[in-house]
């Protein structure tokens, strides 16, 4: 019995986190936007503006949640459920500090993909419940955009994997944690026993993973469907593609799963490419700022701070950059990322045969 409490206990806590970092990022992302643009964003409701999300989260969820009538109701209603639910068990497998996991699944980066995956049927489900032409549009653009940015997407990961040898993101992340020089080529004559640090991370262990990291994050905009890779949506052209006709609560679902797969897509990069939850500072000589500043406390700051950086470039991006045309979307995916992404494959098989 205690086992099952435990555990949903912990799938409350992981509801608890997304709803408040959902409520963190719209407000963050109405200022920083407001910034970029030179205004002041919300400012009325709260100190700054800091309860007009609030606001906004009451008055949603006092909407009626109406149905069209030429909807196919089924489709229609369990579709914001399954897009939540798909990014949501994502979490299960993330590691947020030494020993602690959710889930200690061994096959932890192969069950996440496997899991998002299935949020790309609940968009479908979504337009084609809808039974309007933009929501249709809408969810059709966001199939073959989130399908195919899944492959380049998809073979940076593997090259950080064959580099890590394992697909237990517990263990790619102690593996850069403080390292052995005697055990580790890469640092070839150098004497550094037990540096760790950022001289850690994938990226700089591998410098070829940077490009993967590269690739990998702008696959995971479109993963996400944010700008310059927002067609799904398109405001602009289709109003709001495939949610254009949801209301109340199953908005909120939607909203809800857009902010928890900006959270999940940039903690996964910071797992695979950045360290994970170890921290950045090396030790240098006799100041051992890696030993001092690594533990459970230590590593959820780390892994947030991290996660919550690539979020804010997310915004960053969305704001600074225009929208891609649907031609220039796939060109970019077929002809420049997923070539780069095969090429830091092969170079992962020869440094991990030849250097490390």
């Amino acid at each position: 019995m205690n086992y099952y409490i435990i555990h949903i206990l912990v799938a409350a806590g992981l509801f608890a986190f997304v709803g408040l970092f959902t409520m963190f990022g719209v407000y963050a992302e109405r200022k920083i936007s407001a910034f970029i643009q030179d205004r002041l964003g919300p400012t009325e409701t709260g100190k700054y503006g800091s309860l007009q999300v609030v606001a906004d989260m009451l008055k949603m969820l006092q909407k009626e949640m109406i149905i069209p009538a030429a909807a196919d109701k089924i489709l229609f209603t369990l579709s914001p459920v399954i897009i939540f639910v798909a990014v949501y068990l994502g979490f299960a497998a993330l590691p947020w500090a030494p020993g602690l996991v959710p889930s200690k699944i061994n096959l932890g980066l192969y069950y996440i993909f496997a899991i998002i995956s299935i949020e790309t049927l609940g968009i479908l489900m979504a337009g084609w419940g809808s039974n309007n032409k933009y929501s249709i549009l809408g969810a059709m653009r966001s199939a073959a955009q989130i399908i195919s940015y899944e492959i380049p997407a998809g073979f940076a990961l593997i090259s950080v994997i064959m580099i890590a040898q394992t697909l237990d993101l517990q263990q790619v992340a102690l593996q850069q944690g403080i390292l052995s020089a005697e055990k580790n080529k890469l640092w070839g004559l150098w004497d550094m026993s037990a540096v760790g640090g950022i001289l850690s991370w994938n990226i700089i262990r591998a410098p070829h993973l940077l490009l993967a990291f590269i690739i990998y994050f702008i696959s995971s905009l479109a993963e996400s469907n944010r700008a310059p890779f927002d067609i799904p949506e398109a405001e602009s052209e289709l109003v709001a593609g495939f949610h254009t006709e949801f209301s109340g609560m199953r908005f909120a679902l939607l909203f809800l799963a857009e902010y928890s797969m900006m959270f999940l897509v940039s903690m996964l990069a910071a797992i695979l490419f950045l360290g994970a939850w170890n921290t950045p500072l090396p030790n240098i000589g006799p100041v051992k700022l890696a030993n001092w500043t690594t533990g459970i406390s230590w590593g959820i700051l780390w892994i947030l701070l991290k996660s919550v950086g690539l979020v804010g470039v997310q915004m960053w991006i969305r704001w600074t950059l225009p929208r891609l045309r649907v031609d220039h979307l796939m060109n970019l995916c077929w002809k420049v990322l997923t070539p780069l992404a095969f090429l830091c494959m092969l170079i992962s098989g020869v440094w991990r045969l030849y250097v490390m």
